[in-house]
């Protein structure tokens, strides 16, 4: 095999494969990418048994051929060669060897046998649609700071994907939660994703996924299966086993009855948030808010290391309420709001809060309070 291959092209196809790879290995072929040429595209494949990249780029293909090798290795190098740079990489063979030049610059990195690189079975996926990068980008954007780092609960390691009946008609819906927090997001339901099954998508696969999202003009064909997703635009394709496990009932946790409103500006809310929270030594240290006509004061105590309050400007006409939360979880949530106004829901100090964007019921949090 012998491609040549523009550096920036090279760089981001490697750096999508690189980042699948597992760092600790004991299968020494799951370290590698799988290059293959053919007449003008190389292909590089990547996987870690659970989730499989495969980046096509364009290159001036002189032997068609195939090989793996080191994917963090060979990143690095490309990453440290001169921008605009044209690279050249060579397979022998039969010294088990593939070169890369680039200008002055010459490496030689071990390979290993192509046939033993494993491929991600096919899956007869039933269900397949497309959707607009940005829409995608924003359901799983909103959601996945929700994502339960807890791995004895395996099933809220990732974000559940469905279909689900919202205010106007059925919606795709993305929905995260740790126990802690929850958040729902909506989108219009595609055309074709009608009959797809609710699959629970790894949170490693969602931040990959994230990769393929930033082109705003792109449309991402989604395949699904019971057992696996794949997304793919027409120069990557990311597929993923989907977590075996069942999500649990979260309609359950939403509350209905909350009548206490409060609007803030939200960015006003984060900052505030943020500046009080800095006493703490911990980041989990409870914020109190307590809530009066027209005003909130924001405060944490910690005896060891101080106190801290503020003050802000806030439309809130029902009965005074004192309610504790943790300071990581509300800037998370106050930090989602695209839109000026955060309105929370209260119902008492004890019972979930719900929170929205201005008047928009497409994305919901709901976070549990704190006692304070």
């Amino acid at each position: 095999m012998k491609i040549s291959i523009e550096r920036s092209e090279l760089l981001k196809a490697v750096g999508q494969a690189q980042s699948v790879v597992e760092r600790r290995n004991t299968i020494p072929i799951l370290a590698n990418v799988l290059i293959e040429a053919d007449s003008s595209n190389a292909t590089f494949r990547a996987t870690d048994l659970d989730i499989e990249v495969i980046d096509k780029a364009p290159a001036q293909v002189e032997r068609a051929g195939a090989t793996t090798v080191s994917a963090v290795t060979l990143h690095e190098i490309v990453r440290k060669l001169p921008d605009g740079a044209l690279v050249t990489l060579t397979d022998d063979g039969a010294s088990g060897r593939i070169t890369v030049e680039a200008g002055r610059s010459n490496f030689s990195l071990a390979t290993l046998p192509k046939e033993d690189f494993p491929v991600m079975a096919s899956s007869e996926y039933e269900t397949n649609f497309s959707i607009p990068a940005p829409v995608l980008r924003r359901l799983f954007d909103k959601s996945k700071f929700a994502i339960s780092t807890e791995e004895t609960r395996y099933y809220l390691n990732g974000v559940y994907l469905h279909v689900a009946a919202g205010e106007s008609g059925q919606m795709l819906r993305c929905v995260a939660t740790d126990g802690h927090r929850l958040a729902r997001i909506d989108a219009p339901l595609p055309e074709g994703a009608d009959g797809m099954p609710g699959v629970i998508v790894p949170r490693k696969t969602v931040g990959e996924l994230r990769k393929l999202l930033d082109d705003d003009d792109a449309t991402i064909a989604v395949s699904v299966s019971e057992t696996k997703i794949r997304f793919a635009t027409p120069a990557i394709t990311l597929t993923s086993k989907v977590i075996d496990g069942t999500f649990p009932d979260y309609t359950r946790v939403i509350p209905q009855g909350n009548t206490r409103k409060l609007e803030v500006d939200a960015a006003e809310f984060a900052k505030a948030v943020d500046r009080v929270a800095t006493v703490s030594s911990e980041r989990s240290r409870a914020v109190k808010l307590v809530l009066d006509e027209d005003r909130l004061v924001l405060s944490v105590n910690a005896p060891e290391s101080g106190a801290a309050e503020e003050e802000l400007g806030v439309a809130y006409s029902d009965e005074p309420l004192e309610i504790g939360f943790n300071a990581k979880y509300l800037l998370e949530i106050a930090s989602q709001v695209d839109r000026e106004n955060a309105v929370f829901l209260f119902n008492s100090s004890g019972d979930p809060t719900l929170m929205r964007e201005g008047n928009d019921d497409s994305a919901i949090y709901v976070v549990m309070p704190m006692r304070v």
